[in-house]
């Protein structure tokens, strides 16, 4: 009791004379102050009163520990410390922040002065070795150059005493008949007397050298003029002669500058025949006249100079070939024009034969000659002329199915213009396949001459592989089938581009022809193509499989967008028909709308169209009562659990929700599902398109009682004729059922008519 009335503060006792005052606050700022050093460095108590404790290895609070966590650092920051220190210990890392950038760049700095020394040292000792390697140089260079001029004066005292002793031993080498060995030695000399004929004593060795010389070329020319001698001896005097700079035109240009003439002369005539005055030879009349003028002179001017001048070795036999390649080049030219005016015919028998002996002509100037590569040129033009074949072939087959696209065009609107019937589908498909077929035919009899027996060169490698593989059954036969479906697949663009203005009837049309390809024409045509030309070349070639699936692709995509055209024409009926009639104020009904009729009228003639070209397509099992169904909103199995609560505002979520829970136990219905390639699948897909565009439409407007009874009696018409065109009837009471009932949801009075009534009015409609 003492001790707390001496601790309790008296009366008079104010706040500066509590132990609570400034004094005692100061001691609290200190523990705070370090409080957070520790904190901040990471220390425990013991280490703030100078014990040795280590810190915790797995502290994610330690900032200079492995397994320092940010995250938490932060948490137990804001959860231990007021916001004040939160302040203070942002301030102090930015400090420290900015301590440590200054000493990463100090140390930069004295890295990168160290390295300024070093470069500095390098510098140094490189001129340092510079200065050594100049020295040593200075002192060699004196003894270096005498050993030099030494040399020189030693070669050159050499030389002027073989120049000296030139003339010398060129008469004795005379004497003896060592001609060889004085045209080297002249040949030696020749360009050191020629460099200093300006000096008197070197004017006098050139003088008596060239007196000795001419002698030595007459003796030599006389060898080679009288020709006694064999052929090696002719041969070396020829060697000799060039060696001792004779002029090429007395040995040989003499003589090839004649044959030029001569064989100019023929060129001429025959640049003169494909001038515009005259009229041309047959192209075989010219490769005649050119083979025995040009060629046959070709001939006889090589043999007589490789007879004449052999001996020259490699120099000769080129200028020999230079001088033929020059003209045969011109030659060349000649003949590649006239085969070129050849290229517009379609028959290839003439050509064949002309090219067979623009062949045969250029085998022997070909063997004479063979580094001018004459017999090469010759048949890198055939290959070339066989190669254009092929394309204008291609062109030609191209143009042909083309042509029958435009007969077909103007058959199928014919009978329009003219108000007669024209030729039905299936002779104009006839017609069409049997056309093709026979171009393709005659072009593959006009090909095969190439490769006949009898052809010179049909034994060579590109006529007996490549040409057949790569040329006749893929470049030209694959080519033309995928060029076809390429064109017949152009049609399937959207509408309003070119499948817009494509006649619904072209499409069927193309898509039987590339049916029927793909199940006999594409193995025959192959077939037929691999037995007239024996492959040989085992380059990869398009398997028939994958030429068939081409086919059969196309003609999906073709029948696809005949489907799609024609339920488009139909829907475009159904729409406006819908969208152009006030719903809610039109009468009771009396009768079918005209509408329904063109419907059932036109997908009629689709039917009887289509049954044309295509098999009729397996149905499912049809009930005895399909023609008899009534459609009503309460008459329906379906319709009677949708509708059988009444049409008043007390039930009308009942409805919506009836008729969701049914929606889902009904049958999905995909409106362009594939189409198979009968006349069931195509009018079935036809007919989903049609009534899919009529049930979105009667979603988009609202009914009175009498157009809820309209939309009765026409889908009852509807359903009357359309369910024997589809694959299963309860696809057309599924459509038409959505219709009706659609009808009736957007309807506020929904009274449907009787059954009897609407029957009445469909068989009197």
């Amino acid at each position: 009791m003492a001790a707390a009335a001496a601790a309790a503060p008296g009366p008079g006792s104010g706040p500066g004379d509590s132990p609570e005052g400034p004094e005692a606050e100061a001691p609290e700022r200190r523990r705070k102050a370090h409080g957070m050093l520790k904190l901040y460095y990471g220390l425990s108590e013991g280490e703030a009163a100078g014990r040795p404790s280590g810190p915790d290895p797995l502290d994610p609070t330690d900032l200079n520990g492995a397994h320092f966590d940010p995250e938490v650092y932060l948490d137990k920051l804001r959860r231990e410390c007021p916001l004040a220190q939160l302040m203070d210990s942002e301030t102090d890392m930015v400090r420290q922040i900015r301590a440590l950038d200054s000493d990463m760049q100090t140390l930069m700095k004295n890295d990168f002065r160290k390295m300024e020394d070093e470069m500095d040292r390098l510098a140094t000792n490189m001129a340092v070795i510079t200065d050594f390697s100049a020295r040593i140089s200075a002192t060699l260079q004196d003894r270096h150059e005498r050993i030099t001029k030494l040399a020189g004066v030693h070669a050159l005292l050499r030389k002027l005493q073989f120049l000296f002793e030139l003339p010398s031993r060129l008469t004795k080498c005379v004497e003896l008949g060592a001609y060889g060995q004085a045209v080297r030695y002249q040949g030696r000399a020749r360009a050191v007397l020629q460099q200093y004929q300006h000096l008197p004593s070197f004017r006098a060795i050139q003088d008596d050298c060239q007196v000795i010389t001419a002698r030595l070329a007459q003796q030599l020319r006389q060898r080679f003029r009288e020709g006694g001698s064999g052929a090696p001896e002719q041969a070396e005097c020829v060697e000799l002669l060039l060696a001792l700079g004779e002029p090429a035109e007395e040995l040989c240009e003499e003589f090839l500058a004649h044959a030029r003439g001569r064989l100019e002369e023929e060129l001429r005539s025959l640049e003169a025949e494909l001038g515009p005055s005259p009229p041309a030879p047959d192209v075989l009349e010219f490769t005649d006249h050119g083979g025995s003028g040009f060629v046959g002179g070709l001939c006889q001017v090589a043999a007589a100079y490789q007879e004449l001048f052999a001996a020259q070795g490699p120099a000769g036999a080129e200028k020999l070939a230079a001088f033929a390649r020059e003209l045969g080049s011109r030659y060349f030219a000649l003949v590649e024009r006239r085969l070129a005016q050849e290229q517009g015919g379609g028959d290839n028998s003439l050509l064949v034969r002309a090219l067979d002996r623009f062949h045969r002509r250029l085998r022997a100037p070909g063997a004479l000659l063979a580094a001018a590569g004459l017999a090469e040129a010759a048949t890198e033009i055939v290959e070339r002329v066989a190669r254009e074949r092929l394309g204008h072939h291609l062109q030609g087959l191209q143009a042909a199915f083309l042509g029958s696209l435009t007969d077909v065009r103007q058959a199928l609107a014919a009978p329009r213009i003219a108000g007669k019937e024209g030729p039905g589908l299936a002779e104009l498909l006839a017609n069409v396949a049997s056309s093709i077929l026979s171009h393709i035919k005659a072009s593959l009899a006009s090909v095969h001459l190439f490769t006949a027996k009898e052809v010179s060169f049909s034994n060579k490698p590109y006529f007996r592989g490549e040409f057949c593989s790569q040329g006749v059954r893929e470049s030209l036969i694959v080519g033309f089938i995928r060029s076809m479906c390429q064109t017949a697949q152009s049609f399937c663009d959207s509408p309003g581009e070119k499948g817009g203005a494509t006649p619904p009837a072209l499409l069927l049309l193309l898509s039987r022809l590339c049916l029927d390809y793909e199940t006999a024409t594409i193995s025959y045509i192959l077939t037929l193509t691999d037995e007239q030309f024996l492959v040989q070349d085992q380059s990869p070639v398009t398997p028939v499989s994958t030429l068939c699936a081409e086919a059969r692709e196309t003609a999906r995509r073709l029948l696809t967008h005949y489907v799609k055209v024609q339920g488009l024409v139909i829907s475009q009926m159904l729409r406006k028909s819908v969208e152009t009639r006030d719903w809610l104020s039109t009468l009771e009904p009396r009768n079918v709308r005209a509408v329904m009729k063109r419907v059932v009228e036109d997908t009629t003639a689709i039917d009887v169209q289509v049954g044309l070209l295509y098999e009729e397509g397996v149905r499912k099992a049809q009930s005895s009562d399909s023609s008899k169904r009534t459609f009503s909103v309460y008459s329906s199995s379906r319709q009677q659990g949708r509708y059988a609560p009444s049409y008043t505002p007390s039930a009308p979520m009942d409805t919506n929700l009836l008729s969701n829970i049914q929606k889902l136990f009904s049958e999905r219905i995909d409106v362009f599902s594939p189409v198979e390639f009968n006349k069931v699948s195509v009018l079935t897909g036809i007919i989903k398109i049609s009534l899919k565009t009529l049930l979105e439409c009667v979603r988009l407007r609202t009914f009175g009682r009498f157009g809820l009874q309209q939309v009765q009696v026409d889908c009852h018409f509807l359903q009357l004729y359309l369910w024997r065109f589809v694959a299963d009837e309860e696809l057309v009471h599924l459509l038409l059922d959505e219709v009706v009932a659609s009808a009736a949801l957007r309807c506020p009075d929904p009274v449907p008519m009787e059954p009897s009534v609407v029957e009445v009015i469909c068989e009197r409609g």
